[in-house]
């Protein structure tokens, strides 16, 4: 991912907090030279510093059958909003975007409830955890036929994240006033995404407002 000095996010904490909060995400790998791509929720852990990524795909989708092979790419995405010149001070500017994107590399290794039942209990026990903690005394009560029928229908994986990059697009490259006429624009939208992006901007200033006056 192209990104800018200025739109750089480095701290790993508030990258896991992106991808928490923005969990369905675009995982892509190359498969016979062509880029394949699955959209699907992940579940986001960090131990001893280290950040992992577990979900799992239909059998039938072919994507899982290239991982352990070589590196895969998860997108987190999140709100992201037009940015027009006429919010400017100067007057010959051009349009922009403003977006955050998390990017997350590596290379998932297979789980199979064949080869790894306990790892795939682990697994799917993480997914009810994060998206449906409701349904988990359900789940556990099912028939075994039922449960392991499911479960021989997916592939689970899990991807240690080998390089993290994360771009906060969000008019830093601009001057303060021109920040905070582009932050209270966004805050008047309607749309949700326009408005998240416009609290954003202002929690920035408000960051640098406070670090100037140390």
């Amino acid at each position: 991912m192209y990104i800018p000095n200025a739109f750089r996010e480095d701290d790993i904490e508030k990258l896991v907090t992106f991808m928490r909060a923005n969990s369905f995400a675009t995982l892509m790998s190359i498969q016979d030279n062509i880029p394949v791509a699955s959209h699907i929720p992940l579940v986001v852990t960090v131990q001893d510093n280290v950040v992992k990524l577990t979900g799992h795909l239909a059998k039938l989708n072919p994507q899982w059958k290239v991982f352990g092979e070589n590196e895969s790419l998860a997108v987190f995405t999140g709100p992201h909003a037009y940015i027009s010149p006429s919010l400017y001070e100067k007057r010959e500017s051009v349009p922009t975007w403003n977006y955050i994107a998390v990017h997350a590399y590596g290379t998932p290794q297979v789980i199979t409830l064949g080869d790894s039942p306990e790892l795939m209990d682990k697994m799917i026990d993480k997914m009810i955890d994060t998206y449906g903690s409701d349904y988990k005394s359900q789940w556990h009560s099912l028939s075994n036929d039922f449960r392991e029928g499911l479960m021989n229908g997916i592939i689970g994986f899990e991807m240690t994240v080998t390089r993290l990059e994360g771009k906060y697009k969000l008019s830093q490259n601009r001057s303060h006033v021109d920040q905070y006429n582009v932050a209270h624009a966004l805050l008047q939208s309607a749309e949700p995404a326009a408005h998240a992006i416009g609290v954003q901007i202002k929690q920035n200033l408000e960051t640098s407002d406070s670090s100037e006056k140390l």
